[in-house]
């Protein structure tokens, strides 16, 4: 027999705050994990009828020589990872690769490039032209680019980006101990330069880098009382990658996974959680737990930039055996 609750307990059954407190989301976090999924499924229900998930794809344009210094990053020069620096692709290949993620079903194909911030010039003309082409193929633009300045955000937003990835990482407490080379109010400034050029935010975190529960309760606090919340929300769970400072690390309980991304559900019910980096580590099940909890995006396609992901295969046979809807472009508004 299949329970299901009545429809009335999935209608209205959540409010949009940006009140929360560390204390009240470490609570969440620390919930009986039946209970926490259960309050989860409540709001995401009722923000998410049917289920929709979006597919996302990701494409390394510039990769490596970042002079970031992010522990977990093999793209850093100060790691000593075997990833090569590879200058930036061309225009034309990148929309190919477009092309081809939206055949394969993608919504929204994301570009990356390893760089510390964004300059002026022939590179950044050539971001421009891609987001235009990418946008003309029907999909959404989302770039991660590092710090920019207010007109670069200006020029990427008439160029029709949907939305601009920069992660807060880690707590506010947690951060010098991952990064030294930028400060977690500079990424807070870019953000609001990003907000304030009309483009939306995708801004989450990464779990399993040494932090603490109450770490995690923080990251998210700064996130959820952001007012509007963050449109897209990435969870990270870290890839230990060889010639990274956090090279030894275990990987986490899958259900940690799963309970950060319920709680995220709950604090932010209109965004959208994306199951990011370290998707391939939890299986099959947990990763059904955490569409169950409120993951309602995932990354689609064998590589994340420079870490590997699960193939396109394997998620459609994942997504079909859960149930779920792929939806473009849906609205939770």
């Amino acid at each position: 027999m299949t329970l299901v609750a009545p429809r009335s307990q999935f209608t209205n059954s959540f409010k949009v705050r940006y009140d929360w407190t560390v204390n009240e989301i470490k609570e969440l976090l620390e919930k009986p994990l039946m209970d926490l999924l259960w309050e989860a499924q409540l709001v995401h229900r009722a923000a998410n009828p049917g289920y929709n998930v979006q597919l996302a794809s990701l494409l390394s344009v510039r990769t490596g020589g970042c002079s970031e210094d992010c522990a977990y990053c093999p793209q850093s020069i100060h790691s000593s990872s075997d990833v090569v620096n590879k200058p930036q692709l061309e225009v034309e290949p990148v929309l190919e690769k477009a092309r081809l993620a939206k055949e394969a079903g993608a919504d929204r194909f994301c570009m990356g490039w390893a760089w510390r911030e964004i300059r002026d010039g022939k590179s950044f003309e050539a971001m421009l032209e891609m987001v235009r082409g990418v946008r003309d193929l029907g999909l959404e633009a989302c770039v991660t680019a590092g710090m920019l300045t207010d007109e670069q955000a200006l020029r990427l937003a008439r160029a029709g980006l949907t939305a601009y990835n920069h992660n807060l990482d880690t707590s506010p407490e947690n951060y010098g101990r991952i990064i030294t080379t930028r400060t977690f109010e500079e990424r807070l400034e870019t953000l609001q330069r990003v907000r304030s050029a009309g483009i939306t935010l995708c801004c989450g975190g990464i779990i399993g880098m040494g932090e603490s529960l109450q770490d995690r309760a923080s990251l998210l606090e700064v996130l959820a009382t952001m007012n509007p919340h963050p449109e897209s929300v990435p969870i990270n769970s870290l890839v230990a990658v060889e010639g990274t400072p956090l090279e030894d690390l275990s990987s986490i309980d899958p259900l940690e996974m799963v309970r950060m991304v319920a709680t995220a559900r709950i604090l932010m019910p209109k965004s959208k959680v994306r199951l990011s980096a370290g998707r391939e580590q939890l299986g099959r099940e947990a990763q059904i737990l955490c569409l169950q909890a409120g993951a309602d995006s995932i990354f689609y396609g064998d590589t994340l930039l420079t870490t590997s992901n699960p193939k396109v295969e394997e998620d459609r046979k994942l997504l079909a055996e859960a149930g779920v809807k792929v939806n473009f472009s849906y609205s939770r508004e």
